[in-house]
């Protein structure tokens, strides 16, 4: 019986479209995370009697067809790029975006990556770096004798120097947007690659040419909002339960249909 197939790709989904949402709840406290929306899209009808044919040699055609669907499947799990909320933190060197861009990363194996997690740190020769120790690019280098590192909305980076009384500039920070930032691939480690879908990286100065301004001081929160999220998880599963009673009805109508004969 078809039925059970059609019910068994609709528990399938319901399955993906939970663990979508558990991903976006466990990342709720994670720097700069863009939840994700699964969507789904019907499987091939098979035709019994097509729309419009014809049933009589006068040339009448029927106004319906007899259409049965093959189920459900994923089409895309795109990533919501909209902007997250922005806490402080009171660190000199965190860093959030308000508006579009993201922070240009230099990866270990070549590439380029690319965040909205601005949770920077200096290494051991004072490079500003990620978490992870990846340097962000352009390389920026803060001496050990630099006091009072102020980064501006435009993402000039400066301090003082010793005894000195004003400030030296001792980097510029770009940002980098797309024409298609749902086509980015995630790595993890709040990073991502582009991608053909995504398009070339476009590199600018922040607050200029519609890319965003920095906070510094300030770190994005995660676009994840728990009662959404906890009211998608509730319809999953309702809808999860929906597809396994099918598949019991089905059953039985199986079993009365072996019993007759």
């Amino acid at each position: 019986m078809q039925a059970l197939y059609i019910a068994a790709s609709g528990m399938m989904a319901q399955e993906l479209n939970v663990e979508v949402i558990s991903n976006n709840i466990a990342n709720m406290r994670t720097t700069g995370f863009k939840r994700q929306r699964a969507e789904f899209q019907d499987l091939l009808y098979q035709i019994h009697r097509r729309a419009g044919s014809e049933t009589s040699a006068q040339g009448t055609m029927l106004p319906s067809g007899v259409e049965i669907g093959s189920g459900v499947k994923t089409g895309a799990t795109p990533r919501l790029m909209s902007q997250g909320n922005v806490e402080p933190t009171e660190q000199q060197l965190d860093l959030a975006i308000r508006g579009d861009g993201m922070f240009v990363i230099a990866l270990p194996d070549g590439r380029t990556g690319y965040t909205r997690d601005g949770a920077f740190q200096r290494d051991a020769t004072g490079q500003l770096v990620t978490i992870e120790g990846y340097p962000v690019q352009p390389g920026i280098v803060i001496p050990d004798n630099a006091r009072d590192i102020s980064v501006s909305a435009q993402g000039v980076v400066e301090a003082f120097l010793d005894s000195e009384t004003t400030p030296t500039q001792l980097g510029q920070i770009q940002l980098a947007r797309f024409a298609n930032p749902v086509g980015l691939e995630g790595i993890g480690d709040n990073l991502f690659v582009e991608t053909a879908a995504s398009g070339a990286a476009q590199v600018g100065t922040p607050n200029s040419d519609a890319f965003g301004n920095l906070l510094q001081g300030y770190l994005e929160l995660a676009n994840v909002n728990a009662v959404t999220e906890i009211a998608d998880l509730i319809a999953a599963q309702r809808a999860y339960e929906m597809n396994a009673r099918v598949i019991s009805g089905a059953d039985e109508m199986l079993s009365a249909t072996s019993q007759l004969t």
